[in-house]
């Protein structure tokens, strides 16, 4: 009798373990083979219209946004398999490191520094930094024109510095807490220019309540040339990532995209960058 009911707890307790083991691999990402049903976690930016937002009932909007789920789908994964997940700046690399994330699509400049630590697929667009100003601005017509005015950026950001230490020493830099504190001090004559990535400056200039409001200058003061970064030494993942970006250009995905995102600000995108073509 003992007997019997010691091996009848071992078969229940075997029974909860593998049914513990099924329902945890149905949480995490799947490999990088394919979907498989499983789910798939990918980074982006979550506060940058045009790019990568995240609105008030939930959904996620922006070029970055439409190339992650095209991305997804070629891997193997369905739109509702996809869990989006914040990546600031300053966390990317360590959440790939960490495994937090699949891959990530977040406006992010390849650079030799970032690929000591990850890889990058792609690129996938060729970004400037440039600057934004109002609508009637007719005095800035080059960045030397910036000498005197009053240029805003987001505070830590390397944009208002490029501009201060190369081109004009002058500029009267104003560090705000965020691109829309700018956009309301650009609207408001508080400021005279905004600069960081045209991307990033066409996607807020394209939203409703501004367009009309505001131009791109064009000044194309540096080369940005995003990537979708993924965990260092997954050559196989980025192979793939590398095929499906290489399609979404080739069947028309990729410029409906740019135009859906960044097309109402007037912005002179650059042609679909060639997979490892970085431009320096």
């Amino acid at each position: 009798m003992m007997l019997r009911k010691v091996t009848a707890a071992s078969a229940a307790v075997l029974a909860l373990a593998l049914s513990a083991t099924a329902c945890g691999s149905n949480d995490k990402d799947g490999d990088s083979a394919g979907g498989g049903g499983k789910k798939i976690t990918i980074g982006i930016k979550i506060d940058q219209p045009g790019i990568g937002l995240k609105t008030p009932d939930g959904k996620y909007t922006g070029f970055d946004v439409d190339v992650a789920t095209y991305i997804a789908k070629e891997l193997g994964y369905d739109a509702e398999d996809i869990t989006f997940k914040e990546t600031k700046s300053a966390d990317r690399e360590t959440a790939i490191e960490r495994g937090d994330v699949k891959f990530i699509a977040a406006s992010y400049s390849i650079n030799d520094k970032r690929l000591a630590k990850v890889d990058f697929a792609g690129p996938y667009l060729l970004a400037h930094q440039d600057i934004l100003v109002r609508a009637d601005e007719s005095t800035i017509k080059s960045p030397a024109d910036l000498n005197n005015k009053k240029l805003c950026s987001v505070a830590g950001s390397t944009s208002a510095t490029n501009v201060k230490e190369k081109l004009a020493p002058k500029a009267n830099l104003q560090e705000y807490g965020g691109y829309s504190e700018c956009l309301t001090g650009l609207e408001n004559k508080a400021v005279d220019a905004l600069t960081t990535d045209d991307s990033i400056l066409a996607g807020y200039a394209s939203k409703k309540e501004f367009q009309g409001k505001f131009k791109l200058a064009g000044f194309k003061m540096s080369n940005e040339n995003y990537g979708i970064g993924l965990k260092k030494g997954d050559a196989d993942l980025k192979k793939k990532i590398d095929a499906a970006l290489t399609k979404m250009v080739s069947d028309g995905s990729w410029e409906k995209a740019v135009k859906a995102n960044f097309g109402p600000a007037g912005y002179k995108n650059e042609p679909a960058p060639k997979i490892g073509n970085i431009v320096k």
